[in-house]
């Protein structure tokens, strides 16, 4: 069997290189493979070339590259990614260095031991290492995963985390449409009414990087997760 890793990168040359040597590193239990599958959202640095030279440096390591001609977001290139996966399971990893695929392990258990089909990885739980940052990027969170909660019936601690691993016939049936940071909404939402669905939450570690150091999501992207937490949840009702 096999886990896709997919890796929505934009302007990500300087650090490409880092975590895939990260994914490259890990073993997975299970025996599984690894494929992973870059997808480039029409970047405007070095980040083709990067990718490029790594692949020809790194024979061992299956990646499947594809590219955006032009930006669409990183939702647009989970979507891709989604497409182009193969394995039986499905996991997100951002490019940058905030979440460690060391843990993928830890998604995976509950998956492959037969008791999940969804894995969510939370920053707020559990024992592991956290980065202090932001105070209200961290209330906007909690209070997101909150308003989802009460549309989903969920009890989630972590909505808008990038860690999410799926079996691959879960979200490959899904129909999502967001393009931009509405895709954790949106996915949470259509994944609360799959039918019979196992949804598991396990802490993890989170390195989280200033603005300075490459951060991307600001607070018009939380209001776009308000708007999709409505219309995801009341008006698709």
């Amino acid at each position: 069997m096999k886990l896709s890793i997919i890796i929505p990168a934009y302007n990500e040359g300087k650090t490409i290189h880092r975590i895939l040597d990260k994914v490259r590193d890990v073993q997975l239990i299970g025996g599984l493979e690894k494929e992973v599958v870059v997808v480039n959202d029409c970047s405007r640095d070095n980040t083709e070339e990067a990718i490029i030279r790594y692949q020809k440096e790194n024979p061992s390591i299956q990646i499947l590259y594809r590219k955006h001609e032009v930006n669409m977001g990183k939702g647009a290139a989970l979507h891709t990614g989604i497409r182009e996966a193969t394995g039986e399971f499905i996991v997100i990893q951002d490019a940058d260095l905030e979440y460690d695929p060391n843990e993928f392990n830890i998604l995976l258990k509950p998956i492959l031991d037969g008791f999940a089909d969804v894995v969510y990885g939370s920053r707020f739980m559990g024992g592991k290492p956290h980065r202090i940052l932001f105070f209200w990027h961290t209330i906007g969170n909690k209070f997101l995963t909150f308003l989802s909660n009460m549309f989903t019936n969920l009890n989630l601690t972590d909505m808008e985390t990038c860690y999410k691993m799926f079996r691959a016939e879960v979200i490959k049936s899904l129909d999502l449409k967001e393009k931009r940071f509405g895709f954790e909404p949106e996915v949470t939402a259509k994944m609360s009414r799959y039918p019979k669905v196992r949804i598991y939450e396990v802490g993890i570690s989170y390195y989280g990087r200033t603005y300075e150091e490459g951060k991307k999501i600001g607070w018009r992207d939380g209001f776009r997760a308000l708007w999709c937490i409505a219309k995801y949840n009341l008006w698709a009702k």
